[in-house]
């Protein structure tokens, strides 16, 4: 069993994820870097964060799939014992942008599944072995972060079912900061703007002019390790008397300006 904390951070192999893994590693935890389908990424995290005088284990699982969340879930009680906070980072984008006019209900179908079903269930099933941990160890303080988007409220036709997948988990974070809160269970999400991703790389061309023509007050790229300080943040404790808060990563894309 695990002495240090343990973290789950779901698509943590690379980008977003795996800054945040490193971030965590960093506090002390001991991270579960959940991935889908590159376990070479995956590996490529645990030597990164063990170089940095980390430690990590390496799970696949789709997220958006019950056996394979469940696999997830079993893994860390039966290895390490305890889980201190979970990281919904784990998501994707639609296969093809296409209006919301023509877009599949089969397109729609995966993005929820993994980007909002599959962190509603994982959630619920790791809230519930928190609230049995705490009390059975009430010094103890566990946390959920779950990663959002400003899709959440920023519409993008060409790939409706992503933004309401993200707007679901904006409301996700308030019912379970509700629901957690009477047992000392901090829920918070990080909301990023424009983060240079994989997920991102297609379009850099069209996100470098918006920027330079002044999207975002703050004129760069977000970057992993952005989203990652703020994560690290909810993780510190210092943030606990603000349930169910919505941290803003976004350069101040979120402010209304004239």
């Amino acid at each position: 069993m695990s002495e240090k904390r343990v973290a789950i951070v779901t698509g943590g192999s690379r980008g977003i994820g795996r800054g945040i893994a490193c971030a965590l590693a960093g506090q002390g935890f001991h991270v579960v870097v959940n991935y889908n389908s590159n376990a070479a990424a995956a590996e490529e995290t645990r030597e990164i964060v063990g170089d940095d005088g980390g430690s990590a284990s390496i799970v696949q699982a789709n997220i958006g799939d019950l056996e394979d969340r469940q696999r997830l879930v079993d893994f860390v009680k039966t290895e390490l014992g305890r889980c201190d906070m979970l990281v919904n980072n784990a998501g994707v984008a639609p296969s093809e942008r296409r209006d919301m006019l023509e877009a599949s209900e089969e397109s729609f179908a995966r993005v929820m599944d993994i980007n909002l079903k599959g962190p509603y269930f994982l959630t619920q099933a790791i809230a519930n072995w928190m609230i049995a941990q705490k009390a059975e160890h009430p010094e103890r303080q566990f946390r959920i972060c779950n990663i959002g988007s400003i899709s959440a409220y920023a519409s993008s036709p060409s790939r409706g079912e992503y933004c309401v997948s993200k707007a679901g988990m904006g409301m996700m974070t308030k019912l379970y900061a509700d629901r957690l809160a009477e047992f000392g269970i901090g829920v918070f999400e990080v909301r990023p703007g424009i983060i240079k991703t994989d997920m991102t790389s297609a379009v850099t061309g069209k996100y470098d002019k918006l920027i330079a023509d002044g999207l975002t007050p703050v004129k760069r790229w977000g970057m992993p390790e952005d989203i990652a300080k703020a994560v690290a943040a909810v993780a510190s404790g210092n943030l606990d008397f603000c349930a169910g808060q919505v941290l803003d990563c976004d350069g101040g894309f979120h402010l209304k300006r004239l």
